[in-house]
């Protein structure tokens, strides 16, 4: 089987065909067509994973009914309580010696 490539006609706006020329300019891409190309391939990726993702909340609400808003607002506090703070400090945390926000030295 032979597959030929089809060539398009494709407008893009100026900023992202000067970030691609930045990304060939700085080696992160070979070539303006190859970094378009692996952007749209990612879109692609990202796209079929919120499908799945979609899909899969679909067949959970199947069977065990439709999520609600405080089951979600339940699951982010319990998530922000989980996450790892990996620059700063946690929403309300105090400095090592230092007193609780608002108070520290100014």
């Amino acid at each position: 089987m032979t597959t030929r490539k089809q060539r398009l006609t494709v407008t893009v706006d100026p900023e992202l065909v000067e970030a691609g020329n930045r990304a060939v300019a700085t080696g992160a891409a070979d070539s303006v067509s190859g970094w378009v190309s692996a952007a749209l391939a990612e879109k692609v990726r990202r796209d079929q994973r919120l499908e799945n993702l979609r899909a899969a909340i679909a067949d959970y609400e199947v069977e065990f009914g439709a999520i609600s808003t405080g089951e979600m607002e339940a699951q982010r506090r319990a998530d922000r309580e989980d996450a790892v703070v990996v620059r700063g400090r946690r929403r309300g945390a105090t400095a090592p010696g230092r007193a609780a926000r608002g108070t520290e030295p100014k």
